[in-house]
């Protein structure tokens, strides 16, 4: 740059400013007050934002992770490929893989390191090393055929089960929200269970009468509903429960774990 060009330059920033910073001579240059104090800030200034990129990278370092999850049923990944998807758009730093054999079993896996996230409905507070997030509460219904007898209640007990098929997505029993928090506790066991993996093969069992499956609303938006198929609240109250996530404590705070719970929490809580 040239001396006239600095010298316009210079010109420019002290009309700018409204003071003088430099006091010029021909061959010396020399800081006003106001410029010293110029100096001072702007020093400030740079030393603060190169501060702050150095704790932006340090923040960044922990963004990059990969998480394993894993569920207690099968139907719980009714709409986590789409929350999957929106994470890759969101943080493509996070890559997110869902550990389809570590379902039933998600606490045993985590315990082995095999998996970094399970969801659960029962909140485990046995284990030390791990740490239970609530994120959201839904409510199971019996989804049956309009002709099932017991189609005029105002909503089902637990001794109307002995009445009819159960249908569910997959064994053991207690991975079976309504069984292990409805009908176990009240000693109800239906006189016959079917394994049926796939919803929309359900859906059509249910459509042709031949049982009944219970399953929250959320979890049936993907499909459309025979008008022969409706809903029926479990109890009197209604069947809620609480969906948690679990991870290990040595992991809660690292940032691409974080970001991960608070963003399937936003998602997921207006179910």
């Amino acid at each position: 740059m040239t001396q006239s060009a600095l010298s316009h330059q210079l010109k420019e920033i002290e009309n700018q400013l409204g003071f003088k910073v430099f006091h010029r001579s021909r061959n010396k240059w020399e800081l006003t007050e106001e410029g010293k104090e110029l100096y001072k800030v702007a020093c400030n200034v740079f030393d603060n934002i190169e501060k702050g990129f150095n704790t932006i990278k340090q923040i960044r370092k922990g963004s990059t992770g990969k998480i394993r999850i894993s569920t207690e049923c099968y139907s719980f990944y009714q709409g986590l490929p789409f929350f999957i998807q929106k994470m890759g758009i969101l943080y493509p730093e996070i890559e997110v893989d869902l550990i389809i054999e570590a379902t039933h079993k998600p606490i045993s896996k985590i315990l082995l390191n095999e998996i970094d996230i399970a969801i659960v409905t029962s909140k485990f507070s046995f284990e030390e090393s791990l740490i239970n997030i609530k994120v959201y509460e839904d409510e199971i219904f019996a989804v049956l055929h309009e002709e099932n007898k017991l189609s005029h209640l105002e909503y089902i007990e637990a001794a109307h089960f002995l009445e009819n098929k159960l249908i569910i997505h997959s064994f053991p029993l207690d991975t079976v929200s309504v069984y292990e928090h409805y009908l176990k506790p009240h000693g109800i066991l239906p006189p016959a269970i079917l394994a049926i993996p796939l919803t929309e093969v359900a859906l059509e069992m249910v459509n042709a009468n031949m049982g009944i499956m219970c399953m929250p609303k959320w979890a049936l938006k993907s499909f459309k509903l025979p008008h022969e198929v409706i809903l029926k609240r479990i109890g009197k109250t209604g069947l809620k429960r609480n969906h948690y996530l679990v991870v290990r404590k040595s992991d809660k705070n690292k940032k691409y774990i974080k970001d991960f719970l608070l963003n399937f929490e936003e998602h997921f809580k207006k179910y």
